[in-house]
């Protein structure tokens, strides 16, 4: 037995491992199964087709797994009674007051009803302030009117793929999202994604600072993430984003594209860059009941489902999305009892708190659909195969 699992279940996560790795599958991973204090990495293929191999603390940009650090952020600045969780949002964010909201999410934009309520900070955490990403919208024949001008118009950047060149600066954003009507009434449904971008805007207006800034000085600093941020100058371990093609993979974005400057909005949905070892000092916060960034409360709270059956009987992303999953805040709560999130630009991120167990896989291939890859849940099997 070496490291909290056995050592043919290690050799096994890495034959599972090198076998996603190739020019025109994974150029590159790393790979990280942590069981307590005890740690197994694998680092294979290479930063970019034909380049130099990964190393260990290789950065990624890891989409949507920056969500629950937005969440523990969120939690910790809770805690410190700046925001409360069930208070509407409107003396910090007046421009998200007074809401109209879609008679159909797919209809003109003058066509809408008054809210019934406000927006609380509750409602940005568990996804259900009215306003996000439906399978729908990328099925329908023709845009909807909400996500042409959206992301057309405005800028948003909150229904697709992240893009740090093109949101404008906070105020700027959230004055925009404000002139759009709610796709759903406050708590009725969860909608993806643009709760945690909203988060990052009242967490600054409420600590006075920006947003990168309360990330620091209360999730990064405490727990050592040195290479986690919005933008990184070390762009020599950056690794080269690919995007799958009928005819192959094709560049995305260069080690010293759009995450190589500080962006004009930090987005809290999927802004940041990140290692494996960053993520393992996050899960292990969350692990050990969450000293020094959050109390045993949020903890629970942060990883256990918040959503009501009503709010889940509306779906997520696909039909089955909840099938054997909720949500908390800013993450999945699998049956199982494990939480965390995936990236589509290549991350998977998941923690067994019944097994002690982090399982983290950084990669530079997109996602083709809301679910990761194989790769993603191959390792993840066998993990699990190897616990001692």
């Amino acid at each position: 037995m070496a490291d909290g699992l056995t050592s043919a279940g290690i050799e096994r996560i890495h034959e599972v491992a090198e076998r996603h790795v190739g020019d025109s599958r994974v150029p590159g991973l790393v790979a990280l199964v942590a069981r307590g204090d005890d740690v197994h990495v694998e680092a294979l293929g290479n930063l970019t087709i034909g380049g130099r191999p990964m190393i260990r603390d290789s950065i990624f940009r890891i989409a949507s797994t920056t969500k629950p650090i937005t969440a523990a952020a969120t939690l910790a600045v809770i805690e410190e009674g700046l925001i409360e969780i069930d208070e509407p949002v409107d003396p910090l964010l007046p421009e998200l007051a007074d809401r109209r909201v879609l008679r159909r999410m797919d209809g003109p934009l003058d066509e809408t009803v008054p809210a019934y309520r406000p927006i609380t900070t509750r409602d940005l955490l568990t996804f259900t302030f009215g306003f996000g990403m439906v399978m729908e919208m990328f099925m329908s024949a023709t845009p909807w009117p909400v996500v042409a001008v959206a992301e057309g118009e405005l800028h948003l950047s909150t229904i697709g793929p992240p893009d740090p060149a093109v949101p404008p600066d906070p105020d700027t954003w959230i004055a925009n999202l404000g002139t759009l009507p709610l796709l759903a009434q406050p708590g009725e449904r969860w909608l993806y994604n643009t709760g945690a971008a909203v988060l990052g805007v009242l967490l600054a207006r409420a600590t006075g600072q920006p947003f990168a800034e309360v990330l620091r000085t209360r999730v990064f600093e405490p727990l050592g993430m040195k290479d986690t941020g919005f933008w990184t100058e070390h762009t020599d371990r950056v690794a080269t984003a690919y995007q799958p093609t009928p005819t192959g993979l094709i560049v995305w974005d260069q080690p010293d594209g759009k995450w190589s400057r500080p962006p004009a909005f930090g987005d809290g949905g999927a802004g940041l860059v990140s290692t494996v070892d960053d993520l393992l000092a996050f899960a292990r916060m969350l692990l050990g009941g969450g000293a020094p960034v959050l109390s045993r409360d949020a903890v629970h709270a942060m990883t256990t489902d918040q959503l009501t059956d009503a709010q889940k009987a509306y779906g997520g992303l696909g039909p089955a999305f909840f099938a054997h999953r909720s949500w908390s805040f800013c993450q999945a709560v699998l049956d199982t009892g494990a939480y965390g999130w995936d990236g589509g630009l290549g991350s998977s991120w998941l923690v067994d708190p019944a097994h002690d167990l982090t399982m983290i896989v950084l990669t530079q291939r997109l996602f083709e659909t809301p679910d990761a890859p194989p790769v993603h849940r191959d390792i993840q099997a066998a993990a699990y195969a190897a616990l001692a």
